[in-house]
């Protein structure tokens, strides 16, 4: 993505301090060291911190590495979504995000003026954490550093660490790094690039990152306003199709932490990007928006975008995750929330390695499961981007036509594109021995629902899925399993056989009480059974 920024001040938010953190002079230099780090991580970016914390939960120690002492300038990064927030909450900073983050759940959208419908992202209630929240990504970083913090004797995260060779040699890979007081080598036993939609990773490394590119340019302003632009009872997701205060264009609107509104503005291909970016000019252009003078521009940015993949994410010892893998165009919150279920998948495959001597075979299903993944998320993106922006007359002609017809239309209203919002990944063509294979459960993301404990604690299901394979059963589970297995037995009632109840109903709504279900450590349910068989269940597992 080329991106052009122009902050506020000098320390780039009026709501947020940014924090420098500091130096420490590497064992590498200061005492000669030549320690062997399991892994190397490169990029401490909400993608870099989280797979950090995942493998220090893990029992792995990590070297994380990054290039500046603060965390992102700007808002970056502000759509998380619900299942997301199911891995921060297991990350161990799900609490701090909601506290501080806006909730959301409706999206409204509007062509010209006049709202054509609005939509709930989750109307299935009754699970732990909402379908989005808003929050800037500089506070999550920030709650991801703290957690790191506290996991130091696990997490060695160096600041003002530029890595700037990296080569593989047979059992390892020997990074160099650029740092204060010179460069210096490292060696881990694997190295992840967890650096961005520019990787330099990938560029010394060659790889081919071809896609789609847009010619388009969107201008992002955060401003900060006392009162709301426009009147809600609750924040929402608004998007424009051609409004009249941004003619012929596409808009949109969210409400981020601190009084913060974020707008995107879809501008011509051709464009002078420094005279864009005039402060006076981008005034103008919100005060159109917002119908007020009353606000403050906080950051904005210019940005044209590409949808691209690498054709494979692991190089042996050397693996890819987030934007260094695949990027999209921001509509949709794919990309951060992408990265977050790349980290999902690899934390725990790559701790059974390192821990549990589990063949390195276990990284190809990484490698498939999130290519096919970024190319569900490439998908959608383009074809939003190609319905929020027209490449002929016909295709105009047709978009306003849908749109038209969308005011009362269902079918209409499906085909309309503003971004497809951030959804797992469903996996595909997994190889059951069992009579369920076509259940639409299987391959999918467990869903949540509230569950009360013997003590009367009401949970949910997402507080009770382990870092093993779990085994959800609504009914007593008797036998001794040869492996780790977290078994989580619900009942209609707690009583001395189960130790939760379904006490809403939520869980049987959602799933059949006569069947169990095998939910792999990330979250996918990859077994269904009726009947319980130790070598089916083997089978089953990675």
């Amino acid at each position: 993505m080329e991106l052009i920024t122009v902050n506020r001040a000098a320390n780039f938010s009026k709501n947020y301090n940014y924090k420098e953190f500091p130096f420490k002079i590497p064992p590498e230099i200061l005492e000669g060291s030549q320690e062997v780090y399991p892994v190397a991580i490169v990029g401490a970016g909400p993608i870099g911190l989280s797979l950090a914390i995942d493998l220090a939960q893990r029992g792995i120690k990590s070297v994380l590495l990054d290039d500046n002492n603060i965390v992102s300038t700007g808002s970056r990064a502000i759509c998380w979504a619900k299942r997301t927030l199911e891995i921060f909450d297991r990350l161990g900073v799900a609490s701090k995000m909601m506290a501080k983050g806006i909730t959301w759940e409706t999206g409204r959208l509007f062509n010209g003026n006049k709202e054509v419908f609005s939509f709930n992202l989750l109307p299935d209630k009754g699970q732990k954490f909402p379908a989005f929240i808003n929050l800037q990504q500089y506070y999550v970083e920030e709650y991801l550093i703290e957690r790191c913090f506290e996991l130091k004797d696990y997490i060695d995260l160096r600041f003002s660490s530029e890595v700037i060779d990296h080569k593989q040699n047979g059992e390892n890979v020997d990074v160099t790094v650029s740092c204060p007081k010179g460069n210096y080598n490292l060696r881990s036993l694997y190295m992840v690039a967890c650096d961005g939609a520019e990787s330099p990773t990938r560029k010394r490394m060659n790889l081919s990152f071809d896609g789609e590119v847009f010619d388009e340019h969107f201008l992002i302003v955060d401003i900060f306003m006392d009162t709301p632009p426009f009147e809600s009872d609750r924040p929402e997701r608004w998007f424009w199709f051609a409004p009249s205060f941004h003619e012929g264009q596409s808009a949109l609107l969210h409400k981020q932490a601190e009084n913060i509104y974020r707008i995107d503005l879809q501008l011509e291909e051709n464009i002078d990007k420094r005279k864009e970016l005039d402060p006076e000019r981008v005034r103008k252009r919100i005060k159109k928006v917002v119908r007020s003078d009353n606000f403050e521009i906080d950051w904005m940015s210019i940005y044209k975008f590409k949808c691209a993949c690498l054709e494979k994410m692991v190089f042996d010892r050397i693996i890819f995750v987030g934007d260094s893998a695949h990027v999209v165009s921001p509509f949709g919150a794919r990309g951060g929330n992408g990265g977050m279920h790349d980290v999902d998948n690899l934390g725990w495959k790559l701790a059974s390695i390192l821990k549990n001597n589990s063949s390195v075979k276990i990284l190809n299903t990484y490698n498939d499961e999130r290519i096919e993944a970024a190319k569900e998320n490439i998908s959608n993106s383009s074809r939003a981007t190609n319905f929020m922006t027209p490449k002929n007359k016909m295709a105009k002609v047709f978009r306003e036509q849908i749109l038209d017809l969308a005011t009362s239309n269902q079918i209409s209203r499906n085909l309309i594109n503003s971004g497809r919002l951030s959804v797992p990944y469903k996996l595909h063509g997994l190889k059951l021995t069992n009579e369920y294979k076509d259940d639409p459960l299987l391959g999918s993301i467990y869903i949540d629902f509230p569950i009360l404990d013997k003590k009367g604690n009401i949970l949910f299901l997402t507080d009770l899925i382990s870092e093993s394979y779990n085994l959800l059963s609504f009914s007593e589970i008797k036998m001794e399993f040869p492996f780790d297995l977290n078994v989580i037995s619900v009942g209609e009632k707690t009583n001395q056989d189960v130790n939760f109840s379904d006490f809403q109903g939520k869980g049987l709504e959602r799933y059949r009480s006569d069947l169990n279900y095998l939910i792999r450590p990330d979250g996918y349910i990859v077994g269904i059974f009726k009947q319980i068989n130790i070598k089916t269940l083997e089978k089953c597992m990675l």
